[in-house]
């Protein structure tokens, strides 16, 4: 569950919700086609968001292990 906010599980869960009440009320029609693309989008969405978060937490530790060498060379000089 580290990898999900309660945005994102939200967002999976009544994505599932409405793609299963699709499945049963249009039944194996073209329509139940666009339900599945809309529920792969979404999911597309939430793994971007969740590749963009590692990323972001990434690049905040590379920028406070170059503040801590500036910093130590600051009080070396």
């Amino acid at each position: 569950m580290k990898h999900f906010d309660m945005g994102s599980i939200i967002v999976i869960a009544a994505t599932f919700v409405l793609f299963a009440m699709a499945l049963f009320f249009t039944g194996f029609t073209h329509d139940l086609l666009l339900e599945a693309g809309v529920l792969l989008v979404s999911v597309k969405l939430i793994m971007m968001a969740y590749k963009a978060s590692l990323s972001s937490k990434n690049i905040k530790r590379e920028l406070e292990e170059i503040k801590d060498l500036l910093k130590n060379i600051k009080e070396n000089t």
